[in-house]
């Protein structure tokens, strides 16, 4: 299986370390790539900055591949939820592309093209964190369909 991730921004340092750490385990389980899109943060009103983002992000996502976009108003999925959901991904053999637009959310655009839409919750996370939490869920959505102790569950 092939997942791509197109986030908008750059981490910093200390949280790029992390997220590379969990895109190396992902990257056991699956082929990943990971495309981050400019802020455009010197947009003169919200809804500017939301269309110009969205551009770039619809821009990045692989042609054909259909697009889980994390919003507010999504599914909120378990961690097994989402593994039965990467396992029927998995099955169908696309790519998928996982899209994280920026602080002040994504253009109608973006939505438009979205196959299903993920909510981590109803938590407001800067979009640094929120790629750090989506590629430990995928990696953790992972393991447990390989049967790894990684994910306790609940018991």
């Amino acid at each position: 299986m092939h997942i791509s991730l197109v986030a908008v921004g750059k981490l910093r340092p200390a949280l790029r370390e992390v997220c590379d750490d969990y895109l190396r385990r992902l990257g056991r389980f699956v082929n990943v790539n990971e495309r981050e899109v400019r802020e455009a943060g010197r947009a003169d009103t919200e809804q500017l900055q939301r269309e110009t983002e969205g551009k770039r992000l619809l821009e990045a996502v692989p042609v054909g591949s259909p697009v889980v976009l994390l919003d507010v108003g999504g599914a909120a999925w378990s961690s097994e939820q989402l593994a039965a959901q990467l396992d029927g991904w998995r099955l169908d053999g696309r790519e998928r592309t996982f899209v994280i637009g920026g602080a002040t959310g994504v253009s109608a655009a973006l939505h438009a093209r979205s196959a299903s839409t993920w909510s981590l919750g109803p938590l407001t996370l800067p979009h640094e964190l929120a790629r750090i939490v989506v590629v430990e869920q995928l990696y953790r959505a992972s393991t447990i369909l390989r049967g790894e102790p990684y994910h306790k569950g609940a018991r």
